[in-house]
């Protein structure tokens, strides 16, 4: 995992996906179950700037796990709390 920081710009208590967008690109056509050794590329990207903000490069089952959760989590959660819990994995 990777972390440019968050912008300056962010505003408290907006959920995150109104900040920030994923940005899942699949190396392969293939379902990740029966390619469990291809690499795939996660990117969480500020929508105002256009920077990464959060990177990952994972085999395929990983990255569809973790770009479910990441979904998830821009949904529910406000930007600095997105960004808190993100930053943290793999760290």
């Amino acid at each position: 995992m990777h972390h440019a920081g968050p912008s300056a710009s962010y505003v408290a208590d907006v959920k995150a996906n109104r900040h920030y967008r994923l940005l899942y690109t699949r190396a392969g056509r293939r379902p990740a179950g029966l390619d469990p050794t291809r690499i795939d590329h996660i990117e969480v990207v500020d929508i105002a700037s256009g920077e990464v903000v959060l990177f990952w490069d994972l085999t395929a089952p990983e990255a569809a796990r973790r770009a479910r959760r990441i979904r998830e989590d821009l949904s529910v959660l406000d930007v600095e709390d997105f960004v808190d819990r993100w930053c943290a994995v793999d760290a």
